[in-house]
């Protein structure tokens, strides 16, 4: 894959020509889509480039979710727990991929497997030992230690099923002509453009548009510029200063499991000390964000899961016995976050002043993502402030809390590895579906509230702009689907 250099890139976001044909109404049926990020890693299902294949309806999962979160059948049309470690999964019959190739049973496994030896290995799989094998129409899923949310780890896009074509031996993936969805992908443009055609061998009901053509638009004022001037049918992640200037008829607003928070550094630094952890979490005025940054279009944070998990405000009792903060008296600390967000940055400009009323020395860091998440995982900043889905892998919070807050999670900016944070969680893994297992996800949640290594301050909504041609367009809290096979225009 060929890959544009950041100057022609910023140019292609800045000017817009040259990203879209002209005009909003082609005649071939066509959708235009302005997306917020570009890949990180050469569209690799492996890695979060999963949720642009399942948004774009290229690639599937054995299993989905459904607005509730219960997992309903995908590329499975059924599946059933056969001991404590182990599930199996009817292959859905008469499917192809899009080079051609039959799913399997032994197609799927091939994928799980792969998953399980990735490096790094999918989030959904942080913390379990899985195995998959084929079994006649079936597939036969065993984990080292009894999981009941297999079902719903097979919905993450990060677990898409390609045909065997897609794997190379180097163990890179390139899932270009090798999905099942609706729609093929046949180019990338390195990381500034996509297209995918209509499949119309698909296994479900044949697309109603005739194709995707997908541009990568990091700047949140040319993508909603391209909803105003008809370069775009769909622009997701329209920025809050943005929505006010589109027709109202083009924006929609939904809830989403999205917390912004504060990751502080609890390996090496100042925030080693849970006191001036402490202190910074007491500086913090979520409430003055939302209005100044958000201009009220988010939720001030009681704890990383929000208002879009209702059960979570409900059954959440307040903490007890927090750590008493002390007095920065000047500490220097190191503030970053990431500019393909554009509240980020501002929301980086009003901490910097709070912290800084609060006593400490703030000195701001701010890139595009690409170019900062490696630091940020490697701890080479005091403070982190992240934009972070907490459903968006198994539509189960305890992926997320796993991944972001055990001593073995992969995305463990806060570098944090505490005892009780790590029992919290494996209890809440274990813990059947329902109430109970809800209850066990708060008391993990208390517990990494308890260390100060991360400081809710809000929850996101997504604002999305469609077009007035576009129909069914898909509006997800867990940013999942976008374009499905319904979506066309008028």
């Amino acid at each position: 894959m060929r890959h544009r250099s950041s100057t022609a890139l910023a140019a292609c976001a800045l000017l817009l020509t040259g990203c879209f044909a002209p005009g909003a109404e082609p005649s071939d049926g066509r959708i235009k889509l302005a997306m917020l990020q570009p890949p990180r890693s050469g569209l690799t299902p492996f890695s979060d480039d999963a949720f642009k294949l399942s948004r774009w309806s290229t690639a599937e999962t054995l299993v989905t979710l459904d607005a509730a979160g219960d997992a309903r059948p995908g590329l499975a049309t059924g599946w059933r727990r056969i001991s404590q470690h182990a599930w199996e999964f009817t292959v859905r019959p008469g499917v192809t991929f899009h080079d051609g190739t039959a799913l399997t049973s032994a197609a799927v496994a091939n994928t799980l497997t792969r998953a399980t030896t990735a490096s790094p290995k999918p989030r959904i799989l942080d913390g379990v030992e899985l195995t998959a094998e084929p079994a006649g129409d079936a597939v036969v899923v065993t984990t080292a230690a009894p999981d009941p949310l297999v079902p719903q780890r097979l919905s993450s896009p990060q677990l898409a099923i390609l045909a065997e074509s897609a794997y190379r031996a180097d163990g890179e993936v390139d899932p270009v002509g090798t999905g099942t969805g609706p729609f093929r992908l046949v180019a990338v443009n390195g990381t500034t453009t996509a297209t995918l055609d209509r499949h119309d061998g698909y296994w479900g009901p044949k697309a109603a548009a005739e194709g995707i053509d997908v541009s990568f638009v990091p700047d949140g004022t040319a993508r909603a510029a391209a909803i105003r001037s008809g370069e775009a049918h769909i622009a997701e992640a329209v920025p809050v200063s943005q929505a006010a200037l589109l027709d109202r008829a083009t924006i929609t607003e939904v809830p989403m499991p999205r917390t912004n928070t504060l990751y502080l550094n609890t390996k090496t630094g100042p925030f080693r000390d849970q006191g001036l952890r402490a202190a910074a979490r007491e500086a913090i005025d979520a409430a003055e964000i939302v209005r100044g940054v958000y201009e009220g279009r988010a939720d001030v944070a009681q704890g990383l899961l929000g208002p879009a998990l209702p059960w979570a405000a409900a059954g959440r009792t307040p903490l007890a016995d927090r750590a008493e903060a002390t007095a920065p008296a000047g500490v220097a600390i190191t503030l970053a976050t990431f500019s393909d967000r554009a509240e980020l940055p501002e929301v980086a400009s009003v901490l910097q002043q709070q912290l800084q009323d609060a006593g400490f020395t703030v000195t701001q860091v701010v890139r595009e993502y690409a170019h900062i998440e490696e630091d940020a995982l490697a701890g080479k900043f005091d403070a982190f402030i992240l934009s972070r889905a907490t459903v968006l892998d198994s539509g189960d919070p305890v992926a997320y809390v796993q991944s972001d807050f055990t001593c073995a999670g992969s995305f463990n900016i806060a570098q944090l590895c505490d005892g009780e944070v790590d029992a919290a969680v494996r209890t809440a893994a274990a813990t059947e579906a329902g109430d109970q297992r809800r209850a066990a996800i708060l008391a993990a949640e208390a517990a990494v509230l308890r260390t100060d290594a991360a400081i809710p301050m809000l929850h996101e909504r997504v604002i999305q702009g469609d077009a007035t041609s576009v129909v069914d367009s898909a509006k997800d809290p867990r940013e999942r689907t976008l374009i499905t096979a319904s979506t066309r225009l008028r």
